[in-house]
C-alpha cells in the first residue's frame, strides 16, 4: 500500500536484485506484489513453490496510524495474516516465523519486559492486531500441527527502514532545518535494535524448530512456551536508551544541530521500553549486540547517500 513512499520499495527491490545478480542461486529470487487480502493470490504462490520456511513480515504498522485507519489494520494484519496461516496450513510448511510486536506489552510496567509475561493490555490498535496475530498462530500450531515462531521486535531502525520511524523522521528534519517534536517532554525510552541484529534471529530461528514443550506449566500462565510447537522471542538490544540520547548521537552521526519541541504524550504511545533478550539467546546462541552508535553511523551513512543529503 501507499502508507510510505513506494519509491523506497521499489528501490529495496532494485537494490536485492542487485546484490544477488552475480549469485548462481539468482533463480531463487522471485518477487510478486500481491495483496495479502486476496487469499487466492496467496495459495497461488505458496501452490507453485511449496516452501517449506515461510516468513511473515508484512503488515499495516504504525501506532498513531491505527487511530486515523483502523480498517486497514483489520484487512492486513487480521485477514492477511489468517491468510499466511491458512496456506501453511494447506501446503504442509515446516515452519512460519512472523513478525510480533514489543508493542503487545501494552500497559506492563515492570521492566524489562519478558516473554513470560502476560501481554493481555494493548494501548493501541496496532498493538492488539499483533497479539492477536500470536494468538491466531498458535492455534493453528496446535490445530494443524506445524511449527510456528513469534519475534518481537523492539524498535527496528537501520538502513532502507520504515520513514515512519523516528531515525528518518529526525534526520530529514535535522538536514532540512524543521523543528523535531519529542513526546511526553523527552522523557521516553527505546529499545533500538539493528536490522542486521534482528535479520540474523531470524535466520537463525530457521534452524531451530520449536518441539512441544513436555514441562510447560499446566496453569498455561507463561505465554512464551506451549504444549505445541509454538515459541515467542523478544528480539531487543537489552538497553534502553533516552530520545534525547538518541537524537544527541543522530546530531554527531548528521553534523548538524535539531531544532526540538517538546510536546505532550501521545494517545497510544508506551512510555518506555526494554526487552529482555535472554530467552532468545539461550534458544540461538545469539543476542542482539550491534551497540547504538554504531548502528546510528551505519544508518545516517546510508541516509546521505540515499537521500543526498
Amino acid at each position: 500500500n501507499e502508507y510510505y513512499d513506494i519509491n523506497l520499495k521499489l528501490h529495496r527491490i532494485k537494490e536485492i536484485n542487485n546484490s544477488i545478480a552475480s549469485l548462481k542461486s539468482k533463480e531463487n529470487w522471485i518477487f510478486y506484489k500481491k495483496d495479502l487480502k486476496n487469499y487466492n493470490e496467496i495459495k497461488n504462490i505458496f501452490e507453485k513453490h511449496k516452501p517449506q520456511y515461510v516468513f511473515n513480515l508484512a503488515a499495516q504498522a504504525g501506532v498513531r496510524y491505527s487511530l486515523e485507519k483502523p480498517f486497514e489494520y483489520v484487512d492486513s494484519n487480521l485477514v492477511g495474516f489468517v491468510n499466511i496461516l491458512e496456506a501453511c496450513r494447506k501446503f504442509e510448511v515446516n515452519h512460519l516465523i512472523y513478525a510480533s510486536s514489543s508493542s503487545v506489552y501494552g500497559l506492563n510496567q515492570k521492566l524489562p519486559f519478558r516473554e513470560e509475561y502476560l501481554a493481555d493490555h494493548p494501548i493501541s490498535l496496532y498493538a492488539a492486531t499483533k497479539r492477536s496475530n500470536e494468538l491466531m498462530a498458535h492455534s493453528y500450531s496446535h490445530l494443524y500441527n506445524f511449527a510456528v515462531t513469534g519475534l518481537r521486535f523492539f524498535t527496528i531502525y537501520g538502513p532502507w527502514g520504515r520513514p515512519d520511524m523516528a531515525p528518518m523522521i529526525f534526520s530529514k528534519a535535522i538536514l532540512s532545518g524543521q523543528p523535531i517534536n519529542l513526546f511526553n517532554n523527552g522523557n521516553m525510552k527505546r529499545d533500538f535494535t539493528f536490522i542486521d541484529d534482528a535479520v540474523e534471529s531470524m535466520v537463525r530461528c530457521t534452524e531451530k524448530l520449536p518441539s512441544i514443550d513436555s514441562k510447560v506449566n499446566k496453569s498455561l500462565t507463561n505465554p512464551s512456551t506451549s504444549f505445541c510447537s509454538y515459541r515467542v522471542f523478544n528480539v531487543s538490544n537489552n538497553n534502553a536508551v533516552s530520545l534525547i540520547d538518541f537524537l544527541s548521537l543522530l546530531e554527531d552521526a548528521l553534523g548538524k544541530k535539531a531544532i526540538i519541541n517538546f510536546k505532550e504524550m501521545q494517545p497510544g504511545d508506551v512510555k518506555d521500553t526494554l526487552g529482555d533478550n535472554n530467552l532468545l539467546e539461550n534458544w540461538i546462541d545469539f543476542r542482539p549486540n550491534t551497540s547504538l552508535k554504531k548502528g546510528i553511523q551505519i544508518f545516517a551513512k546510508w541516509y546521505l547517500e540515499y537521500f543526498k543529503g
